[in-house]
């Protein structure tokens, strides 16, 4: 039975949700800049808007990050094998410089390289990315020199994307702007900025995922499609959005949305591949015949057990696997008490893809950290998560100064190493299982604490489910007891089935009896509920 909901008109704009009241963890880390807002303090009155203040700390903690680069700008890249390693500071960015050809003035994907890789084999448009950071890289000098001012132009426009995610992902959740911080002071982020070109792909997953939040479909696909231009992961969130428009009925957003999707993707790689399709086709076949690599389930399992697993075989399990979790996901989606949020699902989708693949490299952290933010937004689960995430990034850069140094063994040994892949795993893995708590759970869901439904799901937001089973099908009707808070959603009858009013769950302040469906006044958690009895409205429901 399809549950109807619908919001209110008449409601009051709720306030902006202050961290330092909720979270335990951001009021003792605000004590560093004094302390938690007062409830006398004058809001809206600095032209410092919880926007511009994240974008601000962004670009502070990036320009920190291009600082931890500096042993390698001053030598490191250029003298000693195993030195960029050894102070943790490697970039792909300036040995791709002569490595691709770009110092030659060669065009990606139409000339031919010399060196172990005929062409380049990154996407179209984060080549057209790196071609134009090399047409504002002088030719003069030494290799050397146009090496770093090649890095330091990439780093530039880089923090731009930077500077966009974090403001993307501020202005997402309406009620929640200072959830960028998560974003902005993430430690790896900063660590991993500048190691590779991931920051348009994800810079443009952010501002898709604010149009589709802003209940723009077109324009969500537009850029999700010039996302997986740039990166091949972007595209993965047409699953979760299909599943989410299926239980709430919005096909026709889902096709203006896949629509959008596949014309900005045609648009960007048709010329190529119509014109060079060798050079083109370079990403699709490099990512199929890679072998095993650095930072994967299947290189642990290689190394620790001894099974040789062939690339074909990674590619089989992976796409198993993945195959699994999208059943999976499917069917709690359709199942759960509540619609599942469109940011939690993205996580996992993208999380699981991250699991599954035959390669981590450090940087493919930051595919998943604005996600986090909006999935997520609690700091103890976060900085976990980020803990491990910076172990092993050290340990990757350890283990490679260890393989690199000869004799000397200067680093990590492969145990070591094998410890901080079991790390990023298990800490990938915790995130992971805290989210689907939440979308089980939804009273344990921060977002949706105060009442929201789903701030990031745009049409979605308050929508009625049109397609549900199981537990969601069937919603319990008699009152139950629960001593703590219960989350009052902030969804109302449809229209002309009740005279009005908000239902959902509600609780009162001393754990009295809950009644799904009743009327509850106030949009606070821990509101005044009305006790339960048995003839309430039928579309009610308790968790």
């Amino acid at each position: 039975m399809p549950s109807a909901e619908t919001t209110r008109t008449d409601v009051p704009k709720p306030e902006p949700v202050q961290p330092t009241k909720e979270d335990k963890v951001a009021a003792a880390g605000s004590e560093l800049i004094g302390g938690p807002l007062g409830r006398r303090a004058l809001l809206g009155t600095s032209w410092l808007t919880p926007v511009r203040v994240m974008a601000l700390v962004m670009i502070g903690m990036f320009a920190l990050g291009m600082v931890q680069k500096f042993p390698c700008y001053d030598g490191a890249w250029f003298f000693g094998a195993s030195s960029q390693y050894t102070h943790a500071c490697y970039s792909d960015i300036p040995h791709l410089y002569q490595g691709r050809g770009f110092a030659e003035g060669l065009v990606p994907y139409f000339d031919r390289l010399s060196g172990d890789m005929d062409y380049l084999e990154y996407p179209v448009l984060t080549g057209v990315f790196m071609e134009v950071a090399a047409w504002l890289t002088p030719g003069g000098g030494s290799i050397q020199d146009q090496e770093q001012v090649y890095w330091m132009v990439n780093a530039g426009m880089l923090m731009v994307c930077a500077a966009v995610i974090a403001v993307c992902v501020a202005r997402t959740h309406r009620r929640r702007p200072w959830d960028g911080l998560l974003v902005a002071l993430a430690p790896a982020f900063a660590l991993t900025a500048t190691i590779n070109w991931d920051l348009l792909a994800v810079a443009l997953l952010a501002a898709a995922m604010l149009m589709w939040a802003r209940g723009r479909a077109v324009a969500f696909g537009v850029l999700l499609g010039l996302a997986t231009a740039a990166k091949f992961y972007p595209f993965l969130l047409l699953g979760p959005v299909f599943l989410l428009c299926w239980r709430a009925g919005k096909w026709r957003d889902f096709w203006r949305a896949l629509a959008g999707a596949v014309g900005a993707w045609l648009a960007v790689n048709l010329p190529v591949m119509l014109l060079a399709p060798e050079g083109w086709a370079k990403f699709y076949t490099f990512s199929r015949e890679r072998g095993v690599d650095f930072g994967s389930i299947w290189l642990l399992i290689t190394q620790r057990i001894s099974i040789q697993i062939t690339p074909s075989q990674a590619n089989t399990y992976a796409m198993l696997l993945m195959f699994l979790v999208c059943g999976g996901m499917a069917v709690l989606v359709l199942t759960a008490p509540r619609r599942p949020r469109f940011a939690q699902l993205a996580f996992l989708i993208i999380a699981a893809f991250i699991l599954t693949n035959k390669v981590y490299s450090p940087q493919y952290v930051l595919w998943l950290i604005p996600l986090a933010a909006l999935a997520r937004p609690r700091w103890r689960d976060f900085l976990i998560w980020q803990a491990c995430e910076v172990a092993y990034f050290l340990g990757i850069w350890m283990y490679l100064a260890y393989t690199t140094s000869g004799d000397a063994h200067k680093g990590l040994p492969t145990d070591g190493y094998h410890l901080a892949i079991v790390l990023h795993l298990v800490g990938t893995l915790y995130l992971c299982a805290v989210v689907v708590r939440d979308i089980l759970m939804p009273e344990r869901d921060v977002v949706r604490r105060a009442g929201d439904d789903d701030p990031s799901g745009g049409v979605l937001d308050g929508a009625p489910d049109v397609v549900v089973f199981g537990r969601a099908d069937y919603p319990p009707r008699h009152a139950g007891y629960y001593e703590g808070p219960y989350v009052q959603w902030g969804t109302g009858y449809p229209e002309g089935s009740h005279p009005g009013g908000w239902y959902g769950v509600g609780a009162n302040n001393a754990g009295g009896n809950i009644a799904g469906g009743d009327k509850v006044e106030g949009d606070e958690v821990g509101g005044h509920g009305h006790g339960g009895h048995e003839g309430g409205p039928p579309q009610g429901r308790s968790l």
